[in-house]
């Protein structure tokens, strides 16, 4: 009996130890996500969990609220992707060494800049000491009164690096020259010129190419802090809005658009940052805009745009599902008065793009008659007065592409057309009967 009641005594603590226990959280995470074969995907060659957000974009549990969403490109067209186990990456930097000194960052150009010329005044200022003292021209050898040296006045450590940095600058004080007594010397002299006149053209010139660099350029042109989504003529169009904040004009403009989102292949795998294009234009053409004053960009969110799925929730970003994605706009354009191409670039996430808002006019008439452009205005919103609504087309003859937008297929009354028009010629070509059966399929592309 006393065994029997120790055991249902060991029995009670096992139950309250377990329950004391921390659950763990099973309701945010599928139950298909504990089994071995979990579905994998790969994504620059590194097998990631599907489960976890593109963007980092999960809704909280409990409160609803978004978490802060890690982009792709920043606002200001920076990349925020990190290269990690790059093997012989300094090696290759070094093959590259315009494009390595050019990006380098200006604290260590300066830097390397002065270390450079430091470094070679000192490195030829031993060898001119030691061709002095290979040829007994310094003090402790107590040369006599007539003893000619390879260089005039240079006797000391001090005094052949003072030599090198006047025959590298050019400065020449006078007392201080090369002789003729010494062909080694006029040798180091020759090499000594040739090597450093080299690397002062290439740091020179690198510090020429990082100023005049387009990317300048490219930060007095401005995008809109918000996209929004509105009614033009008839059709949800997602716009945005582009300004060039200087009057020296920026030719062949083109914008264009990149949305990442995760796409499911038809061969069931996961592709994570899945790029789809994402057409705008200004007007009826997206072929140069004459961008004098700020325009207004915009996309037709129809049949085939890739935020088909997003715009027929209308907008739904609070949906982890649907607002999993990046808009990446990229402005490309050649300079006028340098005719060097520029590129601009930004991002939208879903919480960045309004709908049913507008963008109010930011040109007005002035009193003296000329166009003033108020970007006071230029980053405002305004309600429309009526909600854009998604209507898709033929949404029963539409599939889903890889970036989750969407495809039209020929409908099949436009395919019992043409096979009847086949028949028809066919029939006429060989005397057959205009009904006779054939068997035609028709290109879905």
């Amino acid at each position: 009996m006393s065994g029997w009641c120790g055991q249902c005594r060991q029995l009670q603590s096992s139950a309250l130890q377990s329950a004391a226990r921390p659950k763990k959280m099973t309701s945010a995470t599928p139950p298909s996500s504990h089994s071995a074969s979990s579905h994998k995907v790969c994504h620059s060659q590194t097998q990631t969990d599907v489960l976890k957000p593109l963007l980092g974009g999960a809704i909280a549990g409990g409160g609803g609220a978004l978490r802060k969403r890690r982009r792709v490109l920043s606002k200001d067209g920076r990349s925020n992707v990190r290269i990690e186990h790059v093997s012989g990456r300094s090696a290759l930097y070094m093959r590259d060494l315009w494009t390595t000194f050019v990006d380098m960052q200006w604290r260590y150009k300066f830097f390397l800049f002065t270390a450079t010329f430091a470094g070679t005044w000192f490195v030829f200022g031993v060898l001119w000491y030691l061709v002095a003292l290979v040829h007994g021209d310094l003090l402790e050898f107590d040369p006599p009164s007539n003893h000619t040296p390879c260089v005039m006045q240079m006797q000391t450590l001090t005094g052949a690096f003072l030599f090198s940095l006047e025959s590298q600058t050019t400065i020449g004080y006078g007392f201080r020259c090369i002789t003729e007594e010494c062909p080694a010397a006029i040798i180091l002299l020759i090499v000594q010129l040739v090597i450093t006149m080299l690397m002062e053209i290439f740091i020179t010139g690198t510090f020429l190419a990082k100023v005049a660099r387009p990317k300048k350029r490219g930060e007095t042109v401005k995008f809109s802090q918000h996209a929004v989504v509105s009614n033009l003529e008839g059709q949800p169009c997602l716009m945005i809005r582009v300004a060039n904040m200087r009057k020296s004009l920026l030719i062949g403009c083109q914008v264009t658009g990149k949305l990442l989102q995760t796409s499911l292949t038809k061969e069931g795998e996961t592709v994570r940052l899945d790029q789809r294009n994402v057409t705008f234009q200004v007007d009826t053409s997206s072929d140069s805009p004459f961008l004098i004053l700020p325009l207004t960009f915009y996309h037709v969110i129809d049949d085939t745009s890739p935020l088909r799925a997003w715009a027929d929730k209308g907008g739904g970003w609070t949906d982890p599902e649907l607002a999993d994605f990046e808009l990446l706009v990229i402005m490309s354009a050649t300079v006028e008065s340098t005719s060097a191409t520029c590129q601009v670039r930004t991002s939208y996430l879903p919480d960045e793009i309004l709908w049913g808002y507008e963008f109010p006019p930011v040109v007005s008439l002035s009193q003296s008659g000329k166009y003033v452009a108020n970007f006071a205005f230029f980053d405002k919103v305004a309600k429309t007065k009526t909600t854009p609504i998604f209507k898709p087309t033929s949404p029963q003859h539409a599939y889903q592409s890889n970036g989750g937008g969407t495809v039209s297929e020929v409908s099949d009354t436009d395919k019992i057309r043409l096979e009847q028009s086949y028949r028809e010629q066919r029939g006429e070509a060989h005397g057959r009967a205009r009904d006779a059966p054939l068997s035609v399929r028709i290109s879905n592309v």
